[in-house]
């Protein structure tokens, strides 16, 4: 095909300088920030925004055809839709079937009654069963979900709403079947399965943090290790079924990484459940006490009050709300009062043993096309077809910077290939387990088209903002805008590991959501890692290869953006509404920022470590 555009990375040369041009680019998530942050747009309408300010530069600043700009949001967005969007949908599907029937109830019920113990209590509900939300459903469910239920346990409204904040960080790469790791790997080139192995190699140490970190935000230290055998099982289980599910593929098994959360949190529940009934009990039952301060009993300030100092309505809390009350949806339990048996707790659960045997099955088809090199044939259709975009496939070429000495001219230039891959992709198993449970739950017609529904009012901003994200991301991608930003921010050198988890946690905060941070950053990160490696191969990186040091960087993208996920606005509104506090976000924030800043800092300075101190440069997948 015709070479028709050469990625510049300077276009608005001032005296030589690219600080004009990094502006210039910076401008999409400048825009992003001011709409989200300061105009409190809801993030599909910024996402809409930031896209069309991307578009419009690629044309009239870097020289690109408005066409090819066009083709490229379209790829982007097409990605977005496919496998992302109908991944999230799926999951969120298979979540409202539990809810209509009201096997939701019955699992919520089976954990609210395995302690009495409140620090253990946030251990179970906020990390472990939030881990499985998490997985499950993401979109805010586990901070709503696991509040209120903390609440109805007498935790007070506001310290729920924390611990449960803090809890949602190391689970949040695998959150939606693992939707922000295929979102990095499209955004970024880098292969999903190592990018998992990474997060495999990380967040386990984490996980191992965080249960310790949020019950000591509840008590005193005494009062912590008090219950150290309980944080030991629930913390340790999980970080090593996070490490197990992250990076079996890495010796021979099959791919299974989208189940990380589901099971670890299944794995970390039962395993500090049965450690609860026959081998351990906290010597003392600490409970919160009654008096609380002032600040947790006075009523919250709700959007609509009437009265001079009624606040303006927000759009995010109202949002929040409507997304709170379809998470807990409408149905109640056929018998909320009966005693739950062996039978009831198995049939709750059935729906998500479903979803995890098709995802085996799906990843066993993955397995299969990875050994072939191609797609399979099933019944005369393709597992996966290959669609080139028009107009845009080989027909941009990267700038010469970027290009290592060498490299073919055919090489030089970006593919543009839509993979559509409508039976591995992650929705097409869970969307088999949601209808598949829908038969044996025996849900009337009635309640498959509520569910239906339902799951599509609560979708139309997240599937849409992840496609403004990833058309946004593809348009700087291709017009060379990531490059310029890329090459600025290499100029940090070798402090670059530790401010890669830092632009993750801002682009988390920015978005709202952790695939969100990576559809904007991906491939800003993977050019700064490529310019930083370059410049410091033969020293401080001498110990990694150019991918190790792209796959670390990435990686670090969302690892450190988890924990921007309890501070961004979405998610505190989110818990606000939960746990019936509207009107007490800025307490909120307050109360979680110094946590968000201390974690992400933990994030960089491990990616740091396993950048340049053998032999934590060991755990570096190659």
């Amino acid at each position: 095909m015709p070479l028709a555009y050469v990625q510049e990375l300077n276009p608005l040369p001032v005296g030589g300088y690219t600080v004009v041009s990094t502006a210039v680019a910076g401008l999409p998530v400048l825009v992003l920030f001011y709409l989200l942050v300061g105009r409190r747009w809801l993030a599909s309408w910024a996402g809409c925004a930031g896209a069309v300010v991307a578009v419009l530069l690629a044309w009239l600043v870097y020289g690109m055809a408005p066409e090819m700009a066009g083709a490229a949001f379209g790829y982007g967005a097409a990605f977005g839709l496919m496998p992302i969007g109908w991944t999230v949908f799926a999951a969120m599907l298979l979540y409202n079937v539990t809810v209509e029937t009201g096997q939701f109830t019955v699992i919520r019920r089976s954990i609210g009654g395995l302690s009495t113990d409140a620090r253990v209590q946030a251990v179970l509900i906020g990390f472990a069963f939030g881990a499985f939300m998490e997985g499950a459903a993401g979109a805010g469910s586990p901070v709503a979900i696991c509040g209120a239920m903390l609440v109805g346990l007498g935790v007070p409204p506001f310290r729920a709403a924390v611990i449960c904040l803090i809890a949602n960080t190391s689970p949040v790469c695998y959150g939606g079947l693992g939707v922000p790791i295929i979102t990095l790997a499209t955004s970024s080139g880098v292969s999903a399965d190592r990018i998992s192995i990474m997060c495999g190699h990380q967040l386990p140490i984490l996980s191992c943090l965080i249960p310790l970190y949020m019950v000591k935000c509840m008590c005193t230290w005494r009062q912590t290790l008090a219950i150290w055998p309980a944080l030991v099982v629930g913390g340790g289980s999980f970080a090593a079924f996070q490490f197990f599910f992250a990076t079996a593929h890495a010796y021979g098994l099959v791919p299974i990484w989208q189940l990380t959360d589901i099971g670890g949190g299944l794995f970390s529940l039962a395993a500090l459940a049965l450690f609860l009934k026959f081998v351990w009990k906290p010597r003392d039952e600490w409970r919160f006490p009654e008096g609380v301060p002032s600040a947790e009993r006075q009523p919250p300030v709700r959007p609509g009050a009437r009265g001079a100092d009624a606040p303006r309505p927000d759009p995010l809390s109202e949002h929040a709300k409507e997304e709170v009350e379809h998470l807990f949806g409408t149905a109640p339990a056929a018998h909320p009062e009966a005693p739950l048996t062996v039978r009831t707790v198995a049939v709750a659960w059935a729906p998500w043993i479903l979803m995890a045997l098709c995802l085996v099955g799906s990843g066993v088809v993955r397995h299969l096309e990875g050994k072939k090199g191609a797609a399979l044939d099933l019944f005369g259709l393709k597992t996966y077809y290959d669609v080139e975009v028009p107009g845009l496939h080989q027909r941009v070429q990267r700038a010469d910077r970027l290009v290592p000495p060498g490299t073919t001219d055919e090489d030089k230039r970006e593919k543009a290939v839509f993979r559509f891959n409508w039976l591995t992709a992650p929705g097409t198993p869970v969307a088999v387990a949601a209808l598949i449970s829908m038969v044996l739950l025996r849900m009337a017609r009635a309640q498959v088209a509520a569910v239906c529904r339902n799951t599509a009012w609560q979708m139309r901003v997240p599937i849409p903002t992840i496609a403004f994200m990833l058309g946004l991301s593809y348009v700087t991608k291709f017009a060379g805008m990531d490059a310029t930003l890329g090459v600025a921010f290499a100029a940090t050198g070798v402090l670059y590991p530790f401010f890669a988890a830092v632009l993750g946690w801002l682009g988390v905060f920015l978005t709202g959501t952790d695939a969100g941070s990576n559809a904007l950053f991906g491939g800003l990160q993977k050019i700064t890692a490529t310019e930083v490696w370059n410049a410091h191969h033969a020293g401080a990186l001498s110990e990694l290869t150019l991918e190790q040091a792209q796959v670390l960087i990435c990686t670090a993208n969302s690892t450190g953006g988890v924990m921007g996920k309890m501070i961004d606005a979405q998610s505190i509104c989110v818990a606000t509404a939960g746990t019936n506090q509207v009107g007490k976000e800025a307490d909120i924030f307050k109360a979680v920022i110094g946590h968000s800043l201390f974690l992400a800092s933990i994030v960089g300075l491990l990616t740091a470590l396993q950048a340049f101190v053998p032999p934590f440069t060991l755990m570096v997948p190659k």
